[in-house]
């Protein structure tokens, strides 16, 4: 009813730069994305104030049924970064979308290793969180470096260790190419940071890999 109002603008945004499309995606109403994007005047990769585009925040909330609709859409960049770098597929793994993660993944476009603004990939965030189903897709992937460190040196062993992820942590050991005692820029291992945190069962996963040296100082000594 509303669009067939002349003075209705259909790509009209908020003061967050939200407009209905963006909401519409957001909140999974895939008959409402359908009819909004019927028409020339709705832009359906406009980004909010923030770079966040409708298909950013599809993927960011597992809303499977608009993120196909939108990966259908040749005017629709899937890899496009907000203004924290993040790609729409960095979202999803940082909420353990694994059917949006899939769905990303068959697009060439998508680089499932690009860093965000403080150079977490993809797979950091899913294992900072403890999201094994989308650690083991991108671990499936030869064009995922498993043991890239960001910006602060931490790499997604270092995180899933930080944050007591036992599944993920064993993941990603039983990789040739993760170094298991890697410091970052302040010398902290994967071990250091079990051990802050007390979580004992990755603590005792980690003394019984034989490159773990037990008792590696930090910076601070």
């Amino acid at each position: 009813m509303l669009l067939e109002r002349r003075e209705v603008n259909p790509d009209k945004p908020d003061n967050s730069g939200q407009t209905p499309l963006w909401c519409a995606a957001q909140n999974g109403h895939e008959a409402v994305v359908k009819i909004l994007l019927e028409r020339d005047d709705v832009n359906p990769d406009k980004p909010d104030n923030c770079g966040r585009t409708p298909l950013y925040c599809a993927a960011q909330n597992g809303q499977e049924g608009v993120v196909k609709i939108l990966l259908e859409r040749d005017d629709v960049n899937p890899d496009k970064q907000c203004n924290e770098y993040q790609t729409p597929l960095c979202r999803a793994a940082w909420n353990g979308r694994e059917g949006v993660v899939k769905m990303l993944l068959t697009r060439g476009e998508v680089n499932p290793d690009k860093p965000d603004i403080s150079g977490q990939t993809p797979l950091s965030c899913a294992a900072w969180n403890g999201h094994e189903g989308v650690v083991k897709i991108l671990l499936e992937r030869n064009d995922v470096n498993p043991d890239k460190a960001d910006n602060y040196g931490q790499t997604p062993l270092c995180y899933a260790a930080s944050s007591g992820h036992k599944g993920v942590v064993k993941m990603l050991l039983e990789r040739d190419d993760v170094n298991p005692d890697k410091p970052d820029n302040t010398s902290r291992t994967p071990l250091y940071y079990a051990t802050f945190n007390r979580h004992e069962g990755v603590v005792e996963i980690l003394l019984e890999w034989g490159e773990v040296n037990s008792d590696k100082p930090d910076n601070g000594g």
